[in-house]
């Protein structure tokens, strides 16, 4: 079996990779840069991670006209990192561009690293959009390729501890992109809300 692991530089992806890395799958590690605010330190710790790793790229899809045409506070400092975080498309875009490089590679799936239900804030985080976004991807290409949820039954805290256990440090997941977290977009709250 091999992947197109979808990975932003972030705790969720790393796991992602680390975890189809400690199980032998070959992988092709893809970003994408959707003209996220984020994307020069998400990109900085991505090719980190995977240098760590041992693996090869990520590979890079330069699709940040996304970001400039569906304007969110992920995408436009003028807008709210929490309020407006909701970018509309993005998670499709995202499995859409994975399966095309999927098709590609020869590789059976693209693996996202969502977490569980319960977490979810968005439509294009359940699982009837992923079921959808598989069968939409299998007629778009003409074969099947599976979309992977290995975090699907997690929490971020039981994201966090098991990366502890594999030793994944020096991720960024703050959607704002300065060098501190910002405290405030979603990412960010996700870590105090555990902690708590």
């Amino acid at each position: 079996m091999s992947i197109v692991t979808l990975v932003s530089g972030g705790l969720d992806s790393t796991l992602v990779a680390h975890l189809a890395k400690s199980e032998g799958i070959e992988q092709f590690p893809l970003f994408i840069d959707y003209g996220q605010r984020a994307r020069d330190r998400e990109l900085a710790a991505c090719r980190a991670a995977m240098h760590i790793l041992g693996l090869d790229g990520p590979e890079i899809a330069a699709l940040s006209g996304f970001g400039a045409l569906i304007r969110s506070g992920l995408t436009d400092p003028s807008l709210r990192v929490l309020e407006d975080a909701f970018t509309p498309g993005r998670n499709l875009l995202f499995l859409m561009t994975g399966a095309a490089y999927a098709y590609q590679q020869g590789a059976d799936a693209v693996s996202i690293g969502l977490l569980h239900e319960d977490t979810t804030l968005f439509p294009d985080q359940r699982p009837l959009f992923l079921e959808s976004a598989e069968r939409l991807i299998s007629l778009a290409m003409g074969r099947t390729i599976r979309v992977l949820t290995p975090l699907a039954s997690f929490h971020k805290i039981d994201v966090v501890a098991l990366a502890e256990r594999h030793g994944i440090a020096n991720t960024y997941s703050c959607h704002a992109g300065d060098a501190e977290p910002c405290g405030e977009c979603i990412a960010c709250n996700e870590f105090k809300f555990e902690e708590a």
